[in-house]
């Protein structure tokens, strides 16, 4: 990677990483301390709308944020372009889910989800009103200004909603607490950004946006859809307590692997991007974030499904010692999820926004066919059925990544193996020392120390390639 490329890095990587985990973290915190008052029914009532939610950010997105990141030509055509078409969407589709709201409460048999739908959907408006603001402080890797304002809203509205949570308010407060929290963080990206629209408005600059990001947003609706297929029939077949189990467990694993998953895709997107057309060079930059990112992440997730039963007991109390079995299962899936990031940002970056829609058509067939295997044998085996899951769709996805750039399953397993194979040492290790402490808070202290402890120690002593690259980063950092 050239000197310039790693300074770019660099700067984007702890900007982004202050304001993923700074934020993330708060934002942990109070779901803790939300969680300790709260029941696992009043997480499954958000969880139900998880859908309708996620599904209308996509549509309103539509994948125009990725186009505005990769065209190197962009205009103030289309920059306002884009946004008035997401803010129009975005009133549409919340005027829509307001009217569907009654419908929906009947389908999940819970008259409150009516109010509470027509509440949290707001959240759909205050996102379409800064796409385009990210976007181009993404493009600038400008994580500073976005860490500012997600920091100063996460704080506000968290403080107010553990207030809430305290005072009795119940799954109000998780609404409260949610809207504050976009609401906010809207408003001061407006006041911090230098971008403002103008009083224009192309259907050309639509056209070659569209042309582009539609496939993105297809693929990420198909995506959007199938994640949240579990939510559903969750929620459906099961109950709002297992519905809840299983959205904390999800939100414990998602700390670390979200997060770091989110500062990789946000970094190496506009680096991969400005290097699109030397192929060579693409791949060994492209083949150094995947290496780095498995060295974080790997152990990470295997340190948390071995520590899982002590943190949840000592975070969030028995009450949701269930969502310990699930975390353990959830880790070995999520595990993956930054390689298949990166290596579906290899085909944005190259502009294959077709081979993107068609992966995930493909990937979905398989995933929707393995869920409906699981279903009858019990949450837990559904989660267990993810598993399997993520693998054939890594199998699939490195596909097209071998075709472009020749970095296909192989190599990637070849790169990857040392440090999977450290980081499930490293797990065991850490899993075993319960049979010698029963001590909840010492067990999990001993078993944070000695992982960390082994994990590098190890690395070290095999001169791991990705300990080096780290060391760099942190003497420049």
């Amino acid at each position: 990677m050239s000197s310039e490329l790693k300074q770019k890095t660099v700067r984007g990587v702890v900007w982004s990483s202050l304001e993923r985990f700074s934020v993330q973290g708060i934002q942990f915190l109070i779901m803790i301390l939300m969680a300790r008052v709260l029941t696992p029914s009043d997480y499954g009532l958000i969880g139900m709308l998880t859908i309708f939610i996620s599904v209308s950010q996509s549509l309103v997105d539509s994948g125009f944020s990725q186009a505005l990141i990769r065209k190197q030509d962009r205009t103030e055509i289309d920059n306002s372009t884009t946004f008035y078409f997401n803010v129009i969407v975005g009133f549409v589709l919340y005027g829509l889910l307001f009217f569907a709201a009654p419908l929906i409460a009947d389908f999940y048999d819970s008259t409150q989800l009516t109010s509470i739908t027509r509440w949290i959907g707001l959240s759909i408006v205050f996102n379409s009103l800064v796409v385009v603001q990210r976007a181009l402080l993404t493009v600038a890797i400008d994580f500073k200004t976005q860490a500012k304002a997600a920091l100063i809203a996460v704080v506000v509205s968290g403080i107010i909603g553990v207030g809430m949570a305290y005072r009795g308010f119940g799954v109000w407060s998780i609404v409260c607490q949610q809207l504050l929290n976009l609401g906010i963080n809207t408003l001061f990206l407006w006041m911090f950004s230098h971008w403002h629209p103008i009083w224009a408005y192309s259907w050309e600059s639509f056209r070659k946006l569209f042309s582009f990001g539609s496939k993105l947003m297809l693929s990420g609706l198909i995506d959007t859809v199938y994640k949240n297929l579990y939510l559903i029939v969750i929620g459906k077949r099961f109950s709002a307590q297992d519905l809840g189990y299983y959205t904390r467990a999800h939100q414990f694993s998602d700390f670390p692997s979200s997060n770091l998953t989110g500062i990789i895709q946000r970094v190496t997107y506009p680096v991969l991007c400005s290097i699109q057309y030397d192929d060579e060079r693409l791949a060994g930059v492209y083949r150094l974030f995947l290496r780095l990112s498995a060295f974080v992440v790997f152990p990470l997730l295997m340190g948390l499904a071995a520590v899982a039963k002590p943190l949840i007991l000592l975070l969030l109390k028995e009450q949701w010692l269930f969502a310990a079995v699930l975390l353990q299962i959830i880790c070995f899936t999520m595990m993956w999820y930054p390689i298949h990031a990166i290596n579906l940002n290899l085909l944005q970056v190259k502009g294959r926004s077709d081979l993107l829609l068609r992966l995930e058509i493909i990937k979905k067939i398989v995933g929707v066919f393995i869920l409906c295997v699981t279903i009858p044998m019990g949450l837990v085996p559904m989660c267990i059925g993810q598993i399997f899951n993520t693998f054939i769709s890594l199998i699939i996805n490195t596909y097209y990544t071998g075709k472009l750039i020749n970095v296909g399953f192989l190599r990637q397993m070849g790169d990857l193996w040392p440090t999977l194979l450290l980081s499930i040492s490293m797990g065991g290790l850490v899993y075993s020392i319960q049979f010698f402490i029963t001590a909840l808070l010492t067990w999990l202290f001993l078993a944070v120390f000695a992982g960390i402890f082994f994990y590098l120690f190890v690395a070290y002593l095999f001169k791991f390639k990705e300990l080096t690259e780290l060391q760099f980063l942190f003497k420049k950092i």
